[in-house]
């Protein structure tokens, strides 16, 4: 249990008028209170670059698992991801996402803070960094979807919008104090509202209907189900990976990615208790990876050999 600040101290409103020992105590619990909020804006750009790395982890994975002759094309368009996606966030994305919000109301989107305007703490501009790290992770899990059909153009357009409106648009009902789901706000709903601790709502499952209407509108890669003339295959025709090598090595890096996900989720590490929740967050992270991975490996084993006998 942490020690309280006495109230002799004062506050922002109403500046500390103690003197002599008094004013050292003071003092020290300043000093603390400094160090805590920079330790926090650390742990929140360890996690966010953590997070940020993962851009590479999809490049490396979209990269091998396109043919050879389409890897410039999905490179370009991860970084478009992460280029787009910050001008994106930083315009409009953060202030329709978190603009003008507060418990006592609710609303659709947020409406300040256009262009970080008007925010210069670190706290505030480390968690834009955060936030955005999260909505470029949105915007990427579209790129293998659409991969080897989308035009250059269109995709950079996607990526705009998602991470400057859609994107934002569920931040703001989920995690704003202001969202008619938050579980922040004076009045959520059904008495509780919502809580997605690291994105699972929020972030992939916002990616992953996007992705999932791209690939309906753009349809499968020309020569899967269909040949030349239009007439169709007997059985799908089979684009094996060009690396398998570039696979691995970005599942890996998603996967160390994800250990900025999860307990940088937390959002500081000062407060007491919050290291537990972090450190908890990195062991399910752990076990939830090489669950799924073995999961998957002997499923994937199962439909073979149920195929082939």
């Amino acid at each position: 249990m942490g020690v309280e600040k006495p109230s002799y101290c004062g506050s922002e409103d109403n500046p500390s008028t103690a003197t002599g020992i008094n004013a050292d105590i003071c003092a020290a619990f300043d000093y603390t209170d400094q160090t805590n909020a920079g330790l926090d804006v650390f742990y929140l750009l360890f996690a966010a670059a953590l997070v940020f790395f993962m851009q590479a982890g999809f490049a490396m994975l979209c990269a091998g698992s396109v043919r050879a002759k389409n890897v410039k094309n999905i490179m370009l368009k991860n970084i478009l991801d992460a280029c787009g996606g910050a001008l994106g966030f930083w315009s409009v994305g953060y202030a329709f996402a978190y603009g003008g919000a507060s418990g006592d109301k609710k609303g659709f989107i947020g409406n300040s803070g256009f262009f970080l305007a008007g925010i210069t703490d670190g706290g505030e501009l480390i968690g834009w960094f955060f936030q955005f790290a999260f909505a470029a992770t949105a915007a990427t899990i579209v790129a293998g979807t659409v991969a080897e059909r989308c035009k250059f153009e269109a995709y950079l357009c996607y990526s705009l919008m998602l991470t400057g409106f859609v994107y934002p648009v569920v931040v703001y009902s989920i995690w704003s104090s202001s969202g008619f789901l938050s579980a922040f706000n004076g009045d959520p709903t059904f008495g509780c509202g919502m809580i997605d601790f690291a994105g699972s709502g929020v972030v992939h499952m916002t990616g992953g209907i996007t992705a999932l209407i791209a690939a309906k509108i753009l349809g499968p890669r020309i020569g899967r189900f269909y040949d030349a003339d239009g007439n169709e295959l007997p059985e799908p025709h089979d684009f094996p990976p060009h690396s398998v090598a570039l696979q691995v090595l970005g599942t890996f890096i998603l996967w160390v990615g994800w250990y900025g996900f999860n307990p940088g989720s937390t959002l500081s590490i000062s407060p007491a208790g919050y290291g537990d929740v972090c450190a908890l967050a990195a062991v399910t992270t752990t076990i939830a990876a090489a669950s799924g991975s073995v999961s998957a490996l002997f499923t994937d084993m199962f439909l073979y050999r149920r195929k082939t006998g």
